[in-house]
């Protein structure tokens, strides 16, 4: 199907205004960079295909996001990255669901995406829109994941990147960077003001943007995780989706792909959905608890979870609808919490994610405690990037291994036999 026929309109979050895929690049004109575009399809059109392609498993080449190429806003024929990008594993980790005390238990593991994070799913799309808009140079900023995740598909496919991230990104995220060959700059300062340059130099010397959090097709990338979700749970939709939240992208894009589905009448309702931040960058939980408010009160950030640590969320709106719509909400959890969930996931269910990763796992053991996830819930928890992502706090959480003399001798002695 060609693009024009896909695609139906581009809508506005704040004013509704719709908008032609020509007439606007980014966001909204009348509301500026908090105006952010939904892109809305023509469901009708598409729903037969996409039915009949989902009724059949994977094909080889479908392996990928692209198998869900008809609600995606790139064209058949645009070039595209040829490594794996999406259908991450989706268990029912039997030990961990026994350690936690809840049967329903799921695990999303995005860390399998090719450089290890979920942000590849959004990169795949937006290197593919430029490759479509002849753009030969794209930039982002990122705490690290966006970043590397972007350098990775543009290597795959030869274009060039400039990167802003905060010079305490992890060094393990830097160093995928710098091998892919991105052109990196070390901001120094936080996320929001690394987010503030890359917008000012995207304007100046006519990058094209990545940056979720503007670029309207990006979350469409994100939202391949629920159309997954769907194929995997094979229709048993889960009850609840956990969800790490930094600027609200990924929970965005996760409910927009339960958005599309609802239109193209597959399934009733999406599953409710939980977005977990960090107790030190909570601005989302925060405007929860303030009566469900529509506005985030911008906050200076302080988490051990860095791929998270926002705080000026750049899709405020579209991540508190993701909750509002589903009849969700939004939690905090402290860093402890999170280092606990991090020790806890490889250990019973041999999943390694990062911090932000796992802080929506720390977030379900956090409301399982508390009596709030019904017992026969079905509950699926996303863990949004690897471990590898983050060595070194991954090691400051765990008894340090003893070293011992290459004898049997110094074995015993350490079993203490």
């Amino acid at each position: 199907m060609k693009m024009i026929q896909k695609i139906q309109h581009l809508k506005c979050v704040l004013c509704g205004r719709r908008f032609g895929q020509d007439e606007v690049m980014y966001t909204c004109p009348d509301c500026g960079p908090f105006g952010l575009l939904n892109v809305i399809y023509n469901y009708s059109d598409i729903k037969k295909n996409f039915e009949k392609k989902l009724s059949k498993p994977p094909a080889v080449n479908e392996n990928n996001i692209w198998r869900y190429i008809d609600i995606l806003p790139v064209a058949e024929d645009s070039p595209r990255t040829n490594l794996r990008v999406g259908m991450t594993p989706y268990y029912k980790p039997e030990r961990l669901a026994k350690f936690l005390g809840h049967e329903k238990l799921f695990v999303k593991d995005d860390g399998q995406n090719p450089t290890a994070s979920f942000k590849d799913r959004a990169s795949a799309v937006g290197v593919a829109k430029a490759f479509e808009l002849k753009k030969e140079i794209i930039t982002c900023a990122s705490t690290g994941n966006a970043a590397s995740s972007l350098a990775g598909i543009c290597a795959s496919m030869g274009l060039k990147s400039y990167i802003f991230v905060p010079k305490t990104a992890p060094i393990a995220k830097i160093a995928q960077l710098l091998l892919f060959g991105a052109n990196v700059f070390m901001v120094d300062g936080n996320y929001d003001q690394a987010f503030d340059l890359c917008m000012q130099a995207s304007e100046e010397f006519g990058w094209y943007n990545r940056n979720t959090g503007y670029n309207p097709y990006l979350l469409e990338g994100k939202k391949t995780c629920a159309l997954e979700i769907y194929e995997q749970s094979k229709g048993d939709m889960p009850d609840y989706v956990f969800v790490s939240v930094g600027d609200g992208c990924i929970i965005g894009g996760i409910y927009k792909g339960f958005y599309d589905l609802m239109n193209l009448g597959l399934i009733e309702k999406a599953p409710k959905l939980i977005g977990v931040q960090a107790e030190g960058s909570n601005p989302f939980v925060r405007a929860f608890r303030d009566n469900r408010s529509r506005k985030l009160v911008d906050m200076t950030p302080q988490t051990v979870a860095d791929s998270i640590s926002v705080g000026i969320p750049r899709a405020s709106h579209q991540g508190l609808n993701a909750v509002y719509a589903t009849e969700g909400e939004f939690i905090d959890v402290t860093d402890a919490e999170i280092l606990e969930a991090l020790k806890t996931l490889p250990r019973y269910a041999g999943v390694f994610g990062e911090p932000a990763g796992v802080t929506s796992l720390a977030g379900f053991i956090k409301m399982k405690k508390e009596g709030r996830v019904p017992e026969n819930a079905s509950c699926a928890v996303v863990i949004t990037g690897n471990g590898l992502k983050d060595i070194s706090t991954a090691i400051s959480c765990v008894k340090q291994a003893p070293v011992i003399e290459p004898t049997l001798k110094a074995v015993k002695a350490a079993l203490k036999i």
